[in-house]
């Protein structure tokens, strides 16, 4: 597996919400969602390899499952984690 493969399994998707969005435009930070073991380390370097930009922050956050109940059946929703990435002053990463 090369380099380029493993930064593609960190950033899985963006988070296109009101509030990410909200964020792009304050503090130039863009959302991300992430492997549950991906470290901060790992997320910037994937980032700046993936859209060539230099990053001056990461802060991460994990959800904690919901339980579910239909009926007898009962579960949990996935635990996933979320990365906000914050970039440097007049970079940007074109999302959409």
């Amino acid at each position: 597996m090369t380099s380029l493969d493993r930064c593609y399994q960190i950033i899985q998707k963006p988070v296109i919400t009101e509030k990410a969005t909200d964020d792009q435009g304050r503090r130039n930070a863009y959302h991300f969602q992430v492997p549950v073991n991906a470290n901060k380390v790992e997320i910037r370097q994937a980032v700046e390899r993936l859209f060539s930009v230099k990053v001056t922050g990461v802060n991460t956050a994990r959800s904690h499952p919901k339980g579910l109940r239909r009926g007898w059946i009962q579960g949990q929703t996935q635990i996933h984690k979320r990365a906000m990435v914050t970039l440097a002053e007049g970079q940007t990463i074109e999302i959409l």
